[in-house]
């Protein structure tokens, strides 16, 4: 059955979008990973499903380059953010995930100009992620320890090339180390691959490396768990920004530049929770020849 589809990115980090809210689309592993195929199908970091929901606007499925399923992401909320406020009408919409409940809402001044398929100017969308998870098993870790520097190092063991990441999880793992440098693509590549399936992270784990400029800046780039090496990743940045804060690197908001752009960042302190703004951008449409 041939399904219509939006292609969207925020901050480069990109997407396949299926409105699933009357019609179920329940794709397998084999046919979410040929959607997602650059070479040979539409090309994207997730495949995006919005679905009915009792207690939001809508509730959005998560499905990765690898066709494995996962909890949230960042970047994809706010894309669908976007579209639940243009099909809504409404100030603020909420989104239940996986990973729990988020809400979003438009950025004064930074609406975007309208096309036919969408923003031809880039839009601006905040979203609320929630509170950050700190503990050890709510990362999850595979023993308790101190989240602010985990025990995990990479290398010989009196010179490791990387050791003690902070670990938080945004509704899904991630691991930040800091470096004095932004790396190249063969290293977020090769320690990205190596580090996601380590032991120390029984349901994996999404990898950053951040390198902090500034107490309110930070450049990051992610391995992201099921999809690779990708231009932004949204969960990541927050994950970044609170691992950072926790070590005393940064303050509680920073500008995070990431590979496909800037996404703003900001632990609240009095409500706990992490607030991500940044762009959204419907690159085209499209037809799926079959599920």
């Amino acid at each position: 059955m041939a399904r219509s589809f939006v292609k969207m990115n925020g901050a480069g980090n990109d997407f396949v979008v299926v409105n699933a809210l009357e019609t179920p689309f329940a794709p397998t592993v084999d046919q979410a990973r040929a959607i997602a195929d650059r070479a040979t199908g539409q090309g994207c970091d997730q495949l995006i499903a919005i679905e009915p929901s009792d207690t939001a606007d809508a509730f959005m499925r998560v499905w990765n380059a690898d066709g494995g399923t996962v909890e949230t992401c960042g970047n994809a909320l706010r894309c669908v953010g976007w579209m639940l406020l243009q099909s809504t009408g409404k100030v603020v919409v909420s989104i239940d995930t996986l990973g729990g409940p988020t809400t979003a809402w438009r950025v004064p001044g930074h609406a975007g100009s309208e096309g036919p398929g969408g923003p031809t100017t880039t839009a601006q969308v905040k979203v609320d992620m929630g509170p950050p998870r700190l503990a050890w098993n709510q990362i999850p870790l595979d023993e308790p320890m101190d989240t602010r520097g985990i025990e995990l190092q990479i290398g010989p063991i009196d010179a490791p090339v990387l050791h003690t990441p902070g670990a938080v999880s945004m509704g899904n793992p991630h691991v930040v180390f800091f470096m004095d440098h932004a790396p190249d693509d063969a290293f977020v590549r090769g320690m990205g691959s190596l580090i996601e399936h380590h032991p120390r992270f029984p349901e994996g784990v999404n990898v950053g490396f951040a390198h902090v400029i500034a107490p309110d800046h930070i450049r990051l780039r992610v391995w992201e768990r099921g999809a690779g090496l990708t231009r932004a990743c949204g969960t990541g940045a927050c994950a970044a920004l609170v691992a950072a804060n926790r070590r005393g690197l940064t303050d509680r908001a920073a500008t995070l530049t990431l590979d496909g752009g800037e996404l703003q960042i900001e632990w609240d302190e009095t409500t706990d929770h992490i607030f991500m703004t940044g762009p959204v951008e419907v690159e085209r449409t499209g037809m799926l020849t079959a599920e």
